[in-house]
């Protein structure tokens, strides 16, 4: 985590925790019962499950809890257009508004890959996974603090697929024109090598045409179309297999 950030606790009984953990960590469920809430394990309990659930505590492997630490990175700044964009690593904070923006996007039925997302983030509340099961982040833009698009990839943690992961990027169509997709597109490939990824890849409805020419435009390649894989409204609609080498 960077040390400049801090984790948005809304309680002050699960900043103690929290700290302690950080401080101690891993450290046993009655060793920090004992430290912080000696006399009340149930609240203790209680507490554990929410900041679990939200992404700030989570099992260590040696058993005990520890930090979940946070996607760390330089936060970037540019101006465009007259407006000013930032770009930096999410953070469980950004939630509901990487929530927003993706249902916004995705509300023409032109980017289901985006919809799924939505749908999995709603569904399990935590916006970064790093477990035996998958491994998920996002990087965001913002503009006066609100987010206005992200990149995010999510990779399943399978060693014979351990080499790739799924990147989706999305901007809200008000900001778009201006560069922004492909800086969060960039932020995300540079961190995807970083990890030692070497090939990411995404799905589109050939209906998203812009979408495949902005991917193209970054040395994307279509690896493969199935015929008629969606049905939007009504209509059957080719999916679009696209990937890039990193």
């Amino acid at each position: 985590m960077n040390a400049q950030q801090q984790p948005d606790l809304d309680h002050s009984d699960r900043e103690r925790i929290y700290e302690y953990v950080k401080e101690h960590g891993p450290a046993g469920y009655e060793e920090t019962q004992q430290a912080v809430f000696p006399q009340d394990p149930g609240g203790f309990r209680h507490h554990v499950a929410i900041m679990k659930r939200n992404g700030l505590l989570e099992e260590a492997l040696g058993g005990g809890l520890q930090v979940v630490p946070e996607l760390e990175g330089e936060e970037e700044e540019f101006t465009r257009d007259g407006i000013e964009f930032h770009v930096r690593p999410a953070r469980q904070a950004d939630l509901s508004g990487i929530l927003g923006v993706l249902r916004q996007v995705a509300e023409k039925r032109t980017y289901i890959v985006a919809e799924s997302v939505a749908q999995e983030l709603d569904h399990e509340g935590e916006l970064l996974r790093r477990d035996d099961v998958e491994s998920r982040v996002f990087f965001v833009a913002t503009v006066n603090d609100e987010v206005v698009g992200w990149t995010h990839l999510q990779s399943p943690e399978i060693e014979k697929l351990s080499h790739t992961a799924e990147l989706t990027t999305g901007v809200l169509e008000e900001y778009r024109g201006h560069g922004l997709g492909g800086h969060l597109l960039e932020r995300g490939l540079e961190w995807a090598a970083s990890q030692g990824y070497e090939r990411v890849y995404q799905s589109i409805p050939s209906t998203n045409e812009a979408a495949i020419e902005f991917l193209e435009g970054h040395d994307w390649e279509v690896e493969a179309v199935r015929e008629g894989h969606y049905k939007i409204d009504g209509e059957y609609v080719d999916e679009v297999m696209m990937a890039a080498r990193l």
